[in-house]
């Protein structure tokens, strides 16, 4: 039986990639995960913060006190709050690179260029297979209009391709305006793909304690909103499609892939279960295969998007309407 799928111009043994997490932040998790047949990994994500942090320290340790006493320790930067700082993700993927045969995609998250260019070359030299920007841009003033928030993400893009020669997927959150348009754009940018959808931070509010709350990132009903957009790109862009969220059962990313994404991100199942997860998804999506007699995922990639659903409906206005008529109390 062939699992065998493309992904960003990469061949991939199976469908099955651990999204960015604290799993593919540790180098023995890593091969737990290679072992338990990933196929890929997407590394946990060098951050912009992190990126400035360490450009300020430099400065301040070399530049704003060069007159000062060498005996005053004090003007050292203090250790962030990060796992790793920039220097150490990118000997990390080195490691990772030497030590496991499966892909490694680098993954940068932020919202302006900052220091994307010079780390996305650096990460590409580092041996990364392809890179992930996942830009996560939560507008919380009214002071942009979509229209501009949108040209500086097509901007990143553009920019970052025009510094590297892997691939680059983009990680989108579902909160655009026109989010097939602004896809769409994406691509001619010269984005390779796209990964649906970055879990974005959504606090709650402490009644009693009167304070924001941390919302733990773990949540597993989030397919259905994946697999309305990945039907409704697939075969509508030039490029790869990864579904991110949501996928915790072989049948979950058999949904995914049947609405046509290349490849399912799996991240919070993972982080609950371990990696012997992968086996079990893996055997479910076989055995699924073998009872209805496909020999390979390109048999039903894409066989439930808007283009080939046997009822497009399905994406459009009057399913919602006809879902709500049907509605008897």
């Amino acid at each position: 039986m062939d699992l065998t799928t493309q992904y960003l111009g990469l061949t991939l043994a199976n469908p099955i990639v651990p999204g960015a997490s604290p799993q593919t932040a540790d180098l023995d998790q890593v091969k737990r995960l290679e072992d338990a047949g990933a196929s890929a990994i997407v590394m946990h994500s060098l951050f912009e913060e992190q990126i400035v942090n360490e450009q300020l320290s430099t400065y301040a340790a070399t530049e704003f006190h060069d007159n000062a006493s060498g005996e005053a320790l004090s003007y050292l930067p203090e250790p962030d709050e990060f796992h790793l700082g920039p220097d150490e993700y990118l000997e990390q993927i080195s490691q990772i690179k030497e030590a496991v045969g499966i892909s490694v995609i680098g993954s940068l998250n932020g919202t302006t260029l900052g220091g994307w260019l010079d780390y996305s070359r650096q990460i590409a030299q580092a041996g990364a297979d392809a890179l992930e920007l996942n830009i996560y841009d939560p507008v919380t003033l009214g002071t942009e209009d979509s229209a501009t928030i949108e040209k500086r993400a097509v901007n990143i893009v553009h920019e970052v391709k025009s510094a590297v020669s892997i691939p680059v997927s983009v990680k989108l959150s579902p909160f655009y305006t026109s989010l097939a348009q602004f896809a769409d754009q994406l691509v001619k940018a010269g984005a390779d793909g796209l990964a649906l959808f970055n879990r974005l931070y959504q606090p709650t509010i402490n009644i009693d304690e009167l304070e924001m709350s941390r919302v733990s990132p773990v949540g597993l009903g989030d397919l259905p909103l994946r697999l309305r957009w990945i039907g409704l790109l697939s075969g509508r862009i030039d490029g790869s499609l990864a579904a991110s969220g949501g996928i915790a059962t072989g049948r979950d990313a058999l949904q995914a892939i049947m609405a046509g994404a290349d490849i399912v991100q799996m991240v919070s199942a993972l982080l609950i279960k371990g990696p012997a997860l992968l086996r079990t998804v893996r055997t479910e999506i076989e055995q699924w295969m073998e009872e209805h007699e496909y020999a390979s995922l390109d048999q039903l990639r894409g066989s439930m998007s808007l283009q080939r659903c046997p009822d497009p409906g399905a994406y459009h206005r009057a399913n919602y309407m006809r879902t709500l008529l049907s509605w008897r109390m």
